[in-house]
């Protein structure tokens, strides 16, 4: 195995593909990226896909295009699936040194020795009375069909290390049962393929939540027996609802894919999601690069981070008030709206989803059908329109002189004139649209036509 390479950071994320990712996954995706950018680093997206009966390509396809909607583009992409060999070399080694035993008690057989321990007021810890087992007792257990689940062999000892979230962190790893690293069948559970992987491509920092800070003491022993070099480890808080509770791939509403479907905006996504629960505010961002720069480690709270998918809302409009053309040249092209400066500028500002920007086209590019109120005004309005071209004095110099010919003020002059010019009763400012429209179609909108 190779030792990591601590000049640049190399992070992962390593996502189960047994369903679409959800805002908690997004999360720890979001840290380990954000600190390669902040950092200088490479990001690595493993899947973690050892279970097959529940692991599909198709998942494993979702995950890889809902971290690309977020920005998300990993530097490389592994699957454990393909890497059976490597954990079979590791499991090798660690029954060769003593650290991988055999046993072969039932699952029903386990639960009742827990509740004999937890009657008796002892701490429900596995035993470890497969280790008392002779050869004679493994051949006779095995000939009656048993086959065994190899567990590793902790030092009860305590494992301290120290945490960019957490500061200085330890598990006393004698209040803990000997973990099970391979089933009954030979297929694996996280613990070994995640080390393994870690070890071996690299890893050099793992930042994950922080109901992994027991697992993280029993993997360093791993990694101690296996001879690996140690990454840094980093467990932040985990996001919950509004409410409290724990989020899950369950809640298909705060799945990336369903806020992608929603429209919410994917910088909105990775700044609630990031700078949530931490001292920094929350705050609208253009780029990761500028999230990856408010993004500190060393803010993240040690309580839950409480998710409010309203504020996330507020959040995906207020992103997209301040966005450039050039974040939004395609999407808007998508729309079949033409992506020009004056366009977005003029309609960001008044945009809840982006969406929303094709309505305003039609508006501008018309036909509409115009609703004119006033009739009087619109005909004065008409008659006293200024030639082109048209800028963004124009609106206030043409409705100064309709004002003093009409003695109209305020909203009895503006309303009127919004409704003809663009069918409705709210919205962008008419100073920024007047040159949009254009000239030949005010005047038909203004006499009553579609245009």
């Amino acid at each position: 195995m190779t030792t990591p390479a601590m000049t640049t950071p190399l992070v992962r994320s390593a996502p189960s593909p047994t369903g679409y990712l959800h805002i908690g996954n997004a999360r720890s995706a979001l840290f380990n990226w954000l600190y390669a950018r902040r950092h200088g680093g490479r990001f690595l997206l493993r899947f973690d896909d050892t279970d097959l009966t529940r692991s599909t390509p198709e998942f494993a396809a979702a995950i890889a295009e809902d971290l690309a909607w977020l920005g998300i583009r990993p530097d490389a992409v592994i699957s454990q699936s393909q890497r059976l060999a490597l954990y079979d070399k590791a499991a090798a080694r660690l029954r060769a040194s003593g650290r991988l035993y055999p046993c072969y008690e039932t699952a029903d057989e386990l639960d009742r020795r827990r509740k004999r321990q937890l009657a008796r007021g002892l701490p429900p810890v596995y035993d470890r009375a497969a280790l008392n087992l002779t050869d004679e007792d493994r051949a006779r257990l095995e000939a009656e069909g048993r086959r065994p689940h190899w567990r590793f062999k902790l030092d009860a000892r305590v494992v301290a290390w120290n945490d960019l979230v957490r500061g200085k962190a330890h598990v006393d790893c004698a209040s803990l049962s000997d973990q099970v690293l391979i089933r009954e069948d030979g297929s694996y559970l996280y613990h070994l393929p995640s080390v393994v992987d870690d070890a071996e491509t690299g890893i050099t920092h793992i930042i994950r939540g922080e109901d992994h800070v027991t697992n993280t003491a029993v993997h360093i022993q791993i990694f101690e027996a296996l001879g690996a070099a140690l990454p840094v480890f980093a467990h932040h808080n985990l996001l919950t609802t509004v409410s409290g509770e724990g989020l899950s791939k369950r809640l298909g509403h705060l799945s990336l894919r369903g806020l992608r479907e929603s429209g919410i905006e994917a910088l909105a996504v990775a700044a609630l999601a990031t700078l949530t629960g931490s001292s920094d505010a929350v705050r609208p961002v253009s780029s990761l690069d500028e999230l990856a720069g408010l993004v500190d480690l060393a803010h993240v709270s040690r309580a839950p981070a409480k998710f409010d998918e309203h504020e996330l809302e507020t959040l995906s409009a207020r992103t997209l008030h301040q966005l450039p053309l050039a974040a939004v040249t395609e999407r808007l092209a998508a729309l079949g709206v033409p992506a020009t400066e004056p366009f977005w500028l003029a309609m960001r500002g008044n945009l809840a989803r982006l969406d929303e920007a094709a309505s305003w086209w039609r508006v501008v590019s018309g036909p509409i059908d115009p609703v004119v109120v006033d009739a009087p005004l619109a005909a004065t309005a008409a008659s006293l329109l200024p030639p082109e071209p048209f800028d963004a004095t124009t609106w206030k110099s043409w409705t100064q002189v309709v004002s003093a010919a009409t003695g109209l003020k305020g909203r009895a002059l503006f309303m009127p004139l919004r409704q003809a010019l663009t069918g409705l009763d709210h919205g962008p400012e008419l100073a920024a649209l007047l040159p949009l429209i254009g000239r030949e179609k005010v005047l038909k909108r203004l006499a009553g036509e579609a245009a």
